[in-house]
């Protein structure tokens, strides 16, 4: 009788071990599949939204008559409001000796607006005064000093810009 209940204990015991084995194989093919399907799905994905991403991107011209400065901005509240401004027409006046800066027509919305790093080629608000600045050479980050984007074209043209600038959005030709 021992000999009986010793044969079927084994005989269950592998049999869980062999549907557990056999449940683990499925679930890994399932799941590879369907990785397999999502990261299809994604590349698709990617592949037809890169340019619509690219495109949905705010980016602004900064012009002078001589120059053209181009900035991706990024996407919190104070850059949405600045883009919301545009086009305006208005005077860039240096500042130091590592900015340029200028004024909107109305104060921005720092509520979720990142720190500016204050590299240069970074485009910043400067909330205590409500003027924009556009760096070209470094300067210190500090408290009031908010980040709106980066420069993607015309970084070494900043510190020459004078005079009236426009400021729009840009379309590329």
């Amino acid at each position: 009788m021992k000999k009986i209940l010793l044969f079927m204990f084994f005989v269950l015991l592998l049999s869980g071990i062999t549907r557990c084995q056999s449940a683990d194989s499925t679930n890994t093919a399932v799941s590879s599949e369907a990785q397999s399907t999502e990261i299809h799905t994604e590349k698709s994905d990617t592949e037809q939204g890169v340019e619509n991403e690219e495109d949905d991107m705010m980016k602004v011209s900064v012009k002078s008559v001589e120059f053209e400065i181009v900035y991706e901005l990024n996407d919190s509240s104070a850059s949405k409001s600045f883009y919301e401004q545009l086009p305006l027409t208005t005077e860039v006046e240096p500042f130091s000796s590592n900015e340029m800066t200028f004024y909107p027509p109305q104060k921005l919305d720092i509520s979720d607006t990142p720190l500016s790093s204050g590299e240069a080629g970074t485009l910043s608000y400067y909330s205590p005064w409500g003027d924009v600045v556009m760096f070209y050479d470094f300067c210190s980050p500090n408290g009031n000093l908010y980040g709106l984007g980066e420069v993607i074209a015309g970084k070494e043209n900043i510190d020459k810009l004078n005079g009236t600038i426009t400021i729009s959005e840009y379309v590329r030709e």
